[in-house]
């Protein structure tokens, strides 16, 4: 079975529908009103790392292509056209040329053109004069070459050796196309695009507001006047407010297993789907600093994990268990259970595990009157908190006694990218289902999403290796060998991957929960509509 479809092949693509026909008669106006879990760090989705930014801003811009927000699954046959019209790959598969829309408009009336994708790019690779303050995936464009400007509506990436998946970088959401007249520093407080909804206001602590693009390009989109998030930090005071109707939307994937059946309770009529984030918790341990530098410490620390204890206690047994990459069903590259349940740490049998970290540590010097004393950082959002908590009771079991750090939700991925703690519980967003996205991004030696400054180049090999292979079988297994090699090497212990629940009310209409990523979705505001207006 070949990787490669016809998106990839040297034949070019034709632009397809610019939206979805819909089967009934949508209205214009009103707004969509959503509560936001806590304050976005910026609004520039270039420089974050979090949905937190990208669910609220992703609507402000446009990228070359997209993912078909019409489609549930986000795979390489589900790429359209978005910014540009079509795409062709010269023979050898290193030349993507794209033609691009005429006619369309920046925010602030300026026009669209090639040189807005090169500077992009050219900003994201560090080539250019501005600066990013952040760049978490600098990391995807190693391969990178250079953007080309053939003229006011035609540009060409240049890749330094065939990578099939590229163009699934290039689709994801957080790969917008920015304006070069704009500054990055006003981007994070101001930003414009070309998207169907333009930028009012960020106000700390209270709201972000975005209303009507009524020059976007595509005519007649969208429906909504605006969309409202209101910032709101207690879980379970936004859920309830989104069950008394305050709210027409919860924000994304917010909305627990276990709360689940409270808000079906308040709010009976509510439209609920579970899904796959693509995201995963995780244990992160800075090897740099001592005692992490002490790979039998890490070791045991993985081992002692009860990963189905995590399970049952936060999502009664709907979370799933999995190494780096998305299990199945909807992840593509997830490896086989039986694969993972013979890794160490990942064996089901718990108690075996966990006598063999207690040795570990008890050789150390490390006893139940003289404990490892230890700070386990995280992002304070419930989501982060409560499985932070459950680590620290099971650390407690072999001799590691932690107390729990809180993060301000907006300094979070700021802290441990300068790698400023020493044990940390993460979650780790993978914004596309591909190996080149997850493991570049958070297991390559010099990469800012790297927080445990693992480093194996003998596996940097392999994940070149991975990048070239255009057949879906062949790289599907290489794949799962790096998988294995990053959990025998503690690189990131994977505690679970989550589920959980995006609400609605039923007057919603035209939205569609994503179910492999929580990151390439949100754009499909445009083609969102209200029932009833408020």
């Amino acid at each position: 079975m070949k990787y490669g479809t016809a998106a990839l092949l040297a034949a070019t693509v034709a632009a397809g529908a610019l939206a979805p026909t819909l089967a009934f008669a949508q209205k214009n106006g009103g707004t969509l009103r959503i509560y936001h879990r806590g304050n976005p760090p910026s609004a520039s989705v270039h420089e974050e790392a979090t949905t937190s930014t990208m669910v609220p801003f992703a609507v402000v811009f446009n990228n070359l292509v997209e993912f078909d927000t019409t489609k549930p699954i986000n795979t390489i046959d589900t790429i359209v056209p978005d910014l540009a019209t079509k795409w062709s790959w010269d023979a050898g598969k290193t030349n993507l040329t794209f033609d691009l829309r005429k006619g369309v408009k920046w925010h602030d009336g300026k026009p669209f053109s090639a040189k807005d994708v090169k500077c992009t790019w050219d900003l994201l690779q560090g080539k250019s004069k501005s600066r990013l303050r952040k760049n978490p995936r600098s990391i995807w464009y190693h391969n990178l070459k250079g953007v080309t400007v053939n003229s006011p509506t035609s540009v060409t990436f240049t890749l330094n050796r065939p990578q099939p998946a590229f163009l699934k970088l290039l689709a994801a959401g957080y790969s917008p196309v920015y304006p070069c007249h704009v500054a990055p520093k006003q981007m994070r407080t101001h930003p414009i695009g070309t998207g169907p909804f333009k930028f009012v206001s960020l106000k700390r602590n209270e709201s972000v507001s975005l209303k009507k693009n009524p020059d976007y390009y595509k005519k007649g989109m969208p429906y909504l006047d605006g969309i409202e998030y209101k910032i709101i930090k207690s879980r379970s005071t936004r859920v309830l407010a989104f069950s008394a109707g305050e709210f027409d939307m919860t924000f994304a994937g917010d909305v627990s297993i276990p709360l689940l059946k409270d808000v079906k309770a308040r709010a009976p009529n509510a439209v609920c789907k579970v899904n796959a984030s693509g995201v995963s918790t995780n244990l992160i341990i800075n090897s740099s600093a001592p005692p992490f530098n002490n790979p039998k410490i890490r070791t045991a620390m993985a081992l002692t994990m009860d990963r189905q204890a995590f399970i049952d206690i936060l999502s009664q047994g709907k979370f799933q268990r999995g190494t780096a990459m998305l299990p199945l069903p909807e992840g593509r590259w997830g490896m086989p259970a039986k694969m993972m349940q013979s890794l160490s740490g990942y064996s089901l049998d718990v108690k075996a595990s966990r006598a063999k970290a207690l040795k570990i540590m008890e050789g150390l010097g490390y006893t139940k009157d003289k404990p490892l004393k230890v700070k386990v950082s995280t992002r304070n959002i419930a989501i982060y908190r409560d499985p932070a908590v459950l680590l620290i009771d099971q650390l407690k079991l072999i001799n590691i006694d932690a107390v729990l750090e809180v993060v301000e939700t907006s300094q979070w991925h700021a802290k441990v990218a300068r790698k400023d703690y020493s044990v940390g519980l993460n979650l780790t967003g993978v914004g596309v289902d591909d190996p080149d996205v997850n493991l570049y991004e958070n297991y390559w030696c010099t990469s800012q999403r790297n927080y445990t400054k693992y480093c194996n180049k003998d596996l940097q090999k392999l994940i070149n290796k991975q990048s070239e292979e255009s057949d879906y079988e062949k790289r599907r297994k290489m794949v799962w060998e790096i998988d294995k090699q990053l959990q025998e090497d503690g690189a990131r212990p994977m505690i679970y991957h989550r589920r959980s629940a995006t609400c609605w009310h039923p007057y919603v209409k035209g939205f569609l929960a994503p179910q492999n990523s929580s990151y390439n979705a949100w754009r499909q505001f445009e083609h969102v509509w209200l029932a009833k207006k408020k």
